[in-house]
Formats: structure tokens, sequence, C-alpha cells
């Protein structure tokens, strides 16, 4: 008898999950009813150096690894759909405007080296060789060339493609009311109130501007006066300015405060950027957890026992949801098959004390 899995949650890890699910020959359902997911709103910065922090060592294996999985994913991803997901492999600049500016560089450098990831100091001539749209203004920097991107709201649409209806609109308030043999809750931050688990919102704003021409070849990891910002460019002219991290609870609105924080510090990196017209702003919400690690694996407890099939969690990825995609999905879908959980995954597992301490 072939295995019933039902996946809740329709952003970029739940349907990443079942598409690696249904080439396992498994009978998948996605259950997707909100149209707020992380994913929309992401820039699609594959960075598993810059973001992390100290004590986060274990996460940051995690992001190493899934980062060496994209190229393969994408390509497997665009062959089975003919959907380009804007995978780019160009690395990303770290660019400095001020002297003190530039030691938050070399201090990010030195995270880059202990991770194992490549950087290279720059000058600022070598900057703006790269990217000759820079202020003349800024001091100096670094080139990460394993930072890569891809663009979220493509690799969305062609896993709904590849998906190939299984993906129906139906919300899921209560788990014992789906009847599958492993449910998947990937429900980002709607993952407590279906599980109990310990993710909560954390708010992002981004803004999107178009240019009549790609302005930038690189991404831009940029620090402008203390104030940090990341400008990611598409080929279609698309710039993503991003982000703020706000700790507001499920508050979606759009503040006139986090706007100005993005375009200052983008125009004084990138003066032409205050001629592009406008073309979004976006929030979206982060499923965070207090450890900062994401949720990885079978549930216990009281919804776990009530003989409802098996309960796996995909959940509270943060910041680095797009990131971990292809790992999240091999990792899960092994468990799904073989009800063993896979190397690596323990750490992050729904039990930790990490995430009741």
């Amino acid at each position: 008898m072939t295995t019933r899995v039902a996946v809740v949650g329709g952003g970029i890890i739940g349907l990443a999950v079942a598409w690696r699910c249904v080439q396992r020959g498994l009978d998948v359902t996605v259950f997707d009813a909100s149209d707020e997911k992380a994913t929309t709103v992401a820039a699609g910065m594959l960075a598993p150096a810059a973001e992390i922090h100290a004590g986060e060592e274990e996460v940051q294996r995690l992001l190493a690894d899934s980062a060496g999985r994209w190229p393969q994913f994408a390509a497997e991803l665009e062959k089975a759909t003919g959907i380009e997901v804007g995978y780019r492999d160009e690395g990303t600049l770290l660019v400095a405007l001020t002297d003190d500016d530039l030691r938050e560089v070399r201090r990010l450098c030195g995270v880059y080296e202990r991770a194992g990831q490549p950087v290279h100091e720059l000058t600022a001539r070598e900057l703006r060789e790269r990217e000759p749209l820079l202020s003349p203004r800024v001091r100096g920097g670094a080139y990460a060339p394993q930072d890569h991107q891809v663009d979220p709201r493509r690799v969305l649409t062609a896993l709904r493609t590849a998906l190939k209806g299984r993906v129906v609109t139906e919300m899921v308030t209560d788990l014992a009311g789906v009847d599958a043999d492993v449910t998947v809750v990937a429900a980002g931050v709607g993952t407590r109130a279906l599980t109990g688990l310990p993710v909560r919102p954390v708010k992002g704003q981004t803004v999107r501007v178009t240019a009549p021409q790609p302005p930038l070849r690189h991404i831009i990891r940029g620090y402008a006066r203390n104030r940090p910002v990341y400008l990611v460019p598409r080929r279609d002219g698309e710039l993503v300015i991003g982000a703020t991290e706000e700790e507001r609870g499920f508050d979606t609105s759009i503040t006139v405060g986090a706007v100005l924080d993005l375009l200052r510090p983008a125009a004084e990196l990138l003066p032409e950027v205050v001629e592009y017209p406008v073309s979004e702003i976006a929030v979206g919400l982060r499923p965070g957890t207090p450890d900062n690690a994401p949720i990885l694996g079978a549930l216990k407890g009281d919804i776990a026992d009530s003989g409802h099939g098996r309960i796996l969690v995909a959940s509270g990825h943060y910041r680095n949801g797009v990131l971990l995609t292809p790992l999240t999905a091999d990792l899960v879908a092994e468990l799904v098959t073989s009800g063993v959980s896979p190397q690596g995954i323990t750490p992050f597992a729904p039990d930790r004390e990490a995430l009741w301490t």
C-alpha cells in the first residue's frame, strides 16, 4: 500500500518536502490556505556563513551542506518543470562606506574564515571595478565567491508545477483531522498553533525597485554608517533591498521608519538607486525559534499519540528557509520513507532541550 503523506504548509519548505516525497512514489497532498509566506518576501541569498552568530556552529554545518546541494536541486527542478529559478553564482560583495563599516566587514570576514568559507578582501578600487555603480565614497570590502542566490518566487512556481495539482486550498486547524499515514507540519509561523512548539513570527520588510537594466552583477551585502543592508539583483532589472528584523508578533504593517532604514544605506552605497521606481514594499514573517535553529523530526507527546499517523515537523528555519530548502527536503523525505532519523538531524529534534529552556 502506498504511504499517504499530508504536508501542512505551502511555502518553499513544504513544497520541496512534498516534491521529494512524490519522487519517492508516495501519495502526497499539500494543504495550503495562506497567501502570507515568508518565501515570497525573501530575497533568496544563499549565504551559509554571513548570518551565523556565536554558538550556532551546528546550524552553520547544516547551512553549508544545504548550500552545496542547491546547484543540483535548481538544475533538477528546472529540468522537471522548464521553469528557470534564478540560481546565480557570481558571488557576493561585502561593501563598507566608512572606516567603522570596514571594521565590521573585516569582522565578518573572520566569521567566513572560521566557517571554512572563502572570502577575499578588496580595495575600494577593486570593488568599483567589479561594480562601477558603487559610490566613489566606499572605503573597501571583500568578495565571498560561495554566497550565491536564487529567486524564491520562481522556485515556488516551479515546485507547484512539479507537484501537478497535489496542492489543495484548505486550512488545517487541527492535526487530528488530517487523514494520512504521515503528516509533515511545514506551516512556518503557524506551526505553534498546530503543535505547541515555540515558533514565533519575526517581521521582515523589503523594498523592490526596478532598473531599466540590471544595475549590479553581484549581491551587495553592505554597511553604511553602521546600518546594514543587502541588495540582490535579478536579471530582469529588479533589485531587492532588505531586510528589517523586528520582534512585532503578527504585525504585518509597512512602516516609514523601516523603509527609510533600508533605502538610506542602499542609496549611500548605490546612489543611482534613487532614480529607480519602487515596484513593491512587502512584509513577511520569519518562523523563529529560541535557539535560532530549525525544528526537524518526529513530534512526540499528546498530539503525536492521538492515533492519526506519524507527525513530523519541518519548521523554524528563521533567516535561512530558502538556503535550507534542499537539505530539509532530502532529510524529511528520508525520514518519511524510512521512519528513521537521518544522520545529522538529531540536534534539531522538536524535543531538544534548547527549545524549552
